[in-house]
Protein backbone atom coordinates (compact mmCIF):
# COMPACT_ATOMS: atom_id res chain seq x y z
CA UNK A 1 0.00 0.00 0.00
CA UNK A 2 2.67 2.52 1.05
CA UNK A 3 5.67 1.05 -0.78
CA UNK A 4 5.70 3.50 -3.69
CA UNK A 5 5.18 6.46 -1.34
CA UNK A 6 8.36 5.59 0.55
CA UNK A 7 10.33 4.34 -2.45
CA UNK A 8 10.30 0.76 -1.24
CA UNK A 9 10.56 -2.37 -3.37
CA UNK A 10 8.66 -4.40 -0.75
CA UNK A 11 7.24 -4.11 2.74
CA UNK A 12 10.15 -3.88 5.22
CA UNK A 13 8.24 -5.15 8.24
CA UNK A 14 6.50 -8.23 6.91
CA UNK A 15 5.73 -10.80 9.61
CA UNK A 16 6.86 -13.78 7.51
CA UNK A 17 10.32 -15.16 8.48
CA UNK A 18 12.29 -14.03 5.41
CA UNK A 19 16.00 -14.88 5.78
CA UNK A 20 16.95 -11.95 3.55
CA UNK A 21 15.90 -9.69 6.43
CA UNK A 22 17.82 -11.65 9.09
CA UNK A 23 19.23 -9.09 11.52
CA UNK A 24 22.44 -10.10 13.29
CA UNK A 25 21.70 -8.78 16.74
CA UNK A 26 24.08 -9.99 19.43
CA UNK A 27 21.74 -12.76 20.58
CA UNK A 28 20.85 -13.99 17.07
CA UNK A 29 24.44 -13.88 15.86
CA UNK A 30 25.65 -15.74 18.95
CA UNK A 31 22.89 -18.34 18.66
CA UNK A 32 23.73 -18.97 15.00
CA UNK A 33 27.43 -19.33 15.83
CA UNK A 34 26.69 -21.77 18.66
CA UNK A 35 24.54 -23.87 16.34
CA UNK A 36 27.09 -23.97 13.53
CA UNK A 37 30.00 -24.83 15.83
CA UNK A 38 28.04 -27.51 17.69
CA UNK A 39 26.78 -29.13 14.49
CA UNK A 40 30.22 -29.12 12.89
CA UNK A 41 31.61 -30.69 16.07
CA UNK A 42 29.02 -33.48 15.93
CA UNK A 43 27.69 -32.66 19.40
CA UNK A 44 24.34 -34.44 19.11
CA UNK A 45 21.41 -32.65 20.75
CA UNK A 46 21.09 -28.84 20.69
CA UNK A 47 18.21 -26.78 22.10
CA UNK A 48 17.23 -23.17 21.36
CA UNK A 49 14.38 -21.55 23.28
CA UNK A 50 12.83 -18.10 23.16
CA UNK A 51 9.60 -16.28 23.82
CA UNK A 52 6.97 -15.92 21.08
CA UNK A 53 8.17 -13.49 18.41
CA UNK A 54 11.88 -13.45 19.29
CA UNK A 55 12.85 -14.90 15.90
CA UNK A 56 13.25 -18.64 16.45
CA UNK A 57 11.74 -19.65 13.11
CA UNK A 58 13.79 -17.05 11.24
CA UNK A 59 16.94 -18.31 12.99
CA UNK A 60 15.91 -21.86 12.15
CA UNK A 61 15.58 -21.05 8.44
CA UNK A 62 18.83 -19.09 8.48
CA UNK A 63 20.57 -22.14 9.93
CA UNK A 64 19.20 -24.30 7.12
CA UNK A 65 20.55 -21.75 4.66
CA UNK A 66 24.10 -21.54 6.06
CA UNK A 67 24.78 -25.17 6.95
CA UNK A 68 27.66 -26.59 4.98
CA UNK A 69 26.90 -28.77 1.98
CA UNK A 70 28.30 -31.84 3.74
CA UNK A 71 25.08 -32.05 5.77
CA UNK A 72 21.71 -33.42 4.75
CA UNK A 73 18.94 -31.61 6.61
CA UNK A 74 15.46 -32.65 7.70
CA UNK A 75 13.18 -29.76 8.64
CA UNK A 76 9.94 -30.41 10.51
CA UNK A 77 8.17 -27.06 11.05
CA UNK A 78 5.35 -28.44 13.19
CA UNK A 79 6.17 -31.66 15.07
CA UNK A 80 2.84 -31.77 16.90
CA UNK A 81 2.13 -35.36 15.94
CA UNK A 82 2.31 -38.85 17.34
CA UNK A 83 5.43 -41.00 17.36
CA UNK A 84 4.86 -42.95 14.14
CA UNK A 85 3.54 -39.89 12.30
CA UNK A 86 6.67 -37.94 13.26
CA UNK A 87 9.01 -40.74 12.18
CA UNK A 88 7.12 -41.06 8.91
CA UNK A 89 7.44 -37.30 8.32
CA UNK A 90 11.20 -37.65 8.85
CA UNK A 91 11.32 -40.50 6.33
CA UNK A 92 9.46 -38.37 3.81
CA UNK A 93 11.85 -35.44 4.32
CA UNK A 94 14.79 -37.82 3.89
CA UNK A 95 13.27 -39.08 0.65
CA UNK A 96 13.25 -42.70 1.76
CA UNK A 97 9.59 -43.31 2.66
CA UNK A 98 9.39 -45.95 -0.07
CA UNK A 99 11.96 -48.07 1.78
CA UNK A 100 9.78 -48.51 4.87
CA UNK A 101 9.03 -52.16 5.64
CA UNK A 102 6.43 -53.19 8.24
CA UNK A 103 6.64 -49.92 10.19
CA UNK A 104 10.30 -50.46 11.10
CA UNK A 105 10.93 -46.72 11.13
CA UNK A 106 14.12 -46.68 13.19
CA UNK A 107 15.68 -49.49 11.18
CA UNK A 108 14.90 -47.74 7.90
CA UNK A 109 16.32 -44.43 9.16
CA UNK A 110 19.40 -46.16 10.58
CA UNK A 111 20.22 -47.79 7.24
CA UNK A 112 19.96 -44.42 5.50
CA UNK A 113 22.18 -42.74 8.11
CA UNK A 114 24.83 -45.44 7.74
CA UNK A 115 24.82 -44.90 3.98
CA UNK A 116 25.28 -41.19 4.57
CA UNK A 117 28.13 -41.80 6.99
CA UNK A 118 29.91 -43.96 4.44
CA UNK A 119 29.71 -41.03 2.02
CA UNK A 120 31.03 -38.77 4.80
CA UNK A 121 27.76 -36.88 5.00
CA UNK A 122 26.17 -35.79 8.25
CA UNK A 123 22.44 -35.61 8.91
CA UNK A 124 20.77 -32.85 10.91
CA UNK A 125 17.12 -32.96 12.01
CA UNK A 126 15.66 -29.55 12.88
CA UNK A 127 12.37 -29.44 14.77
CA UNK A 128 10.64 -26.07 15.07
CA UNK A 129 7.88 -25.42 17.65
CA UNK A 130 9.21 -28.39 19.61
CA UNK A 131 7.30 -27.34 22.75
CA UNK A 132 4.18 -28.79 21.10
CA UNK A 133 5.59 -32.33 20.84
CA UNK A 134 3.84 -35.07 22.85
CA UNK A 135 6.03 -36.99 25.29
CA UNK A 136 5.90 -40.11 23.11
CA UNK A 137 7.33 -38.14 20.19
CA UNK A 138 10.10 -36.71 22.38
CA UNK A 139 10.95 -40.30 23.27
CA UNK A 140 11.09 -41.19 19.57
CA UNK A 141 13.55 -38.37 19.03
CA UNK A 142 15.65 -39.69 21.91
CA UNK A 143 15.73 -43.12 20.29
CA UNK A 144 16.91 -41.53 17.06
CA UNK A 145 19.79 -39.97 18.96
CA UNK A 146 20.96 -43.47 19.92
CA UNK A 147 21.82 -44.22 16.30
CA UNK A 148 25.61 -44.14 16.12
CA UNK A 149 28.72 -45.94 15.00
CA UNK A 150 31.58 -46.85 17.29
CA UNK A 151 33.14 -43.43 16.70
CA UNK A 152 30.40 -40.86 16.14
CA UNK A 153 26.73 -40.00 16.20
CA UNK A 154 24.92 -40.70 12.94
CA UNK A 155 22.47 -37.87 13.48
CA UNK A 156 22.26 -34.49 15.15
CA UNK A 157 19.02 -32.98 16.38
CA UNK A 158 18.20 -29.32 16.96
CA UNK A 159 15.10 -28.40 18.96
CA UNK A 160 13.63 -24.91 18.59
CA UNK A 161 10.84 -24.05 21.00
CA UNK A 162 9.14 -21.67 23.37
CA UNK A 163 10.06 -21.80 27.09
CA UNK A 164 7.35 -24.43 27.55
CA UNK A 165 9.80 -26.86 25.93
CA UNK A 166 11.87 -26.75 29.13
CA UNK A 167 8.75 -27.69 31.08
CA UNK A 168 8.25 -30.74 28.85
CA UNK A 169 11.88 -31.74 29.20
CA UNK A 170 11.66 -31.40 32.99
CA UNK A 171 9.12 -34.24 33.18
CA UNK A 172 10.48 -37.54 34.43
CA UNK A 173 9.56 -39.29 31.17
CA UNK A 174 11.91 -36.94 29.27
CA UNK A 175 14.88 -37.02 31.65
CA UNK A 176 16.99 -39.23 29.37
CA UNK A 177 16.46 -36.83 26.48
CA UNK A 178 17.29 -33.82 28.64
CA UNK A 179 20.56 -35.46 29.69
CA UNK A 180 21.57 -35.77 26.03
CA UNK A 181 21.28 -32.04 25.27
CA UNK A 182 24.85 -30.83 24.88
CA UNK A 183 24.17 -27.17 24.08
CA UNK A 184 21.29 -24.90 25.08
CA UNK A 185 20.74 -21.32 24.04
CA UNK A 186 18.03 -18.83 24.99
CA UNK A 187 17.17 -16.12 22.48
CA UNK A 188 16.74 -12.69 24.03
CA UNK A 189 14.67 -9.72 22.79
CA UNK A 190 16.47 -6.76 21.24
CA UNK A 191 17.77 -4.16 23.68
CA UNK A 192 16.86 -0.50 23.31
CA UNK A 193 20.15 0.35 21.59
CA UNK A 194 19.38 -2.19 18.86
CA UNK A 195 16.09 -0.61 17.78
CA UNK A 196 17.64 2.03 15.49
CA UNK A 197 20.00 -0.34 13.61
CA UNK A 198 17.22 -2.93 13.37
CA UNK A 199 14.87 -0.42 11.71
CA UNK A 200 17.63 0.87 9.42
CA UNK A 201 18.51 -2.68 8.42
CA UNK A 202 14.93 -3.58 7.48
CA UNK A 203 14.08 -0.44 5.50
CA UNK A 204 17.42 -0.45 3.67
CA UNK A 205 16.92 -4.04 2.51
CA UNK A 206 13.44 -3.06 1.32
CA UNK A 207 14.96 -0.39 -0.91
CA UNK A 208 14.65 2.79 1.16
CA UNK A 209 17.44 5.32 0.53
CA UNK A 210 16.22 8.51 2.24
CA UNK A 211 16.76 10.07 5.68
CA UNK A 212 15.85 8.15 8.80
CA UNK A 213 12.16 7.23 8.69
CA UNK A 214 11.52 6.75 12.41
CA UNK A 215 12.42 9.66 14.69
CA UNK A 216 13.82 9.28 18.21
CA UNK A 217 10.41 9.51 19.85
CA UNK A 218 9.04 6.78 17.60
CA UNK A 219 11.99 4.54 18.42
CA UNK A 220 11.51 5.01 22.16
CA UNK A 221 7.82 4.18 21.88
CA UNK A 222 8.58 1.11 19.77
CA UNK A 223 10.82 -0.26 22.49
CA UNK A 224 8.31 0.64 25.20
CA UNK A 225 5.43 -1.20 23.54
CA UNK A 226 7.36 -4.11 22.03
CA UNK A 227 9.83 -4.82 24.86
CA UNK A 228 12.30 -5.60 22.08
CA UNK A 229 10.30 -8.50 20.57
CA UNK A 230 11.06 -8.37 16.80
CA UNK A 231 7.64 -9.63 15.70
CA UNK A 232 5.88 -6.92 17.72
CA UNK A 233 8.29 -4.28 16.39
CA UNK A 234 7.43 -5.36 12.84
CA UNK A 235 3.72 -5.26 13.55
CA UNK A 236 3.88 -1.77 15.05
CA UNK A 237 6.20 -0.41 12.35
CA UNK A 238 3.97 -1.65 9.56
CA UNK A 239 0.92 -0.01 11.10
CA UNK A 240 2.81 3.19 11.91
CA UNK A 241 4.00 3.53 8.31
CA UNK A 242 0.44 3.05 7.06
CA UNK A 243 -0.81 5.72 9.48
CA UNK A 244 1.91 8.15 8.43
CA UNK A 245 1.13 7.53 4.77
CA UNK A 246 -2.64 7.84 5.28
CA UNK A 247 -2.21 11.20 7.06
CA UNK A 248 -0.06 12.60 4.25
CA UNK A 249 3.02 12.74 6.45
CA UNK A 250 6.31 11.07 5.63
CA UNK A 251 8.37 10.49 8.76
CA UNK A 252 7.10 8.29 11.56
CA UNK A 253 6.90 9.90 14.99
CA UNK A 254 5.68 8.89 18.44
CA UNK A 255 2.01 9.62 17.73
CA UNK A 256 2.00 7.14 14.84
CA UNK A 257 3.53 4.42 17.02
CA UNK A 258 1.14 5.16 19.87
CA UNK A 259 -1.82 4.93 17.49
CA UNK A 260 -0.45 1.65 16.11
CA UNK A 261 -0.10 0.30 19.65
CA UNK A 262 -3.63 1.38 20.52
CA UNK A 263 -4.95 -0.33 17.39
CA UNK A 264 -3.09 -3.49 18.46
CA UNK A 265 -4.45 -3.17 22.03
CA UNK A 266 -0.98 -2.77 23.49
CA UNK A 267 -1.57 0.30 25.63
Amino acid sequence: MYEQYYGLSEQPFNLTPDTEFFYKSFTHREALNVLRVAINAGDGFIKVTGEVGTGKTLLCRKLLQVLESKFDTVYIPNPYMGCNALLHAILVEMGIADRLNKANYLSCINEHLIENARRNRGTVIILDEAQSMPQESLEAIRLLSNLETGKRKLIQIVLFGQPELDVSLAQSSARQLKQRIVHSYQLKPLNQASIRPYLQHRVRLAGYRGPELFDNGAQRRLYKFSHGIPRVINLLCNKALMLSYASGEFYVNSKHVEAAAADSQMQ
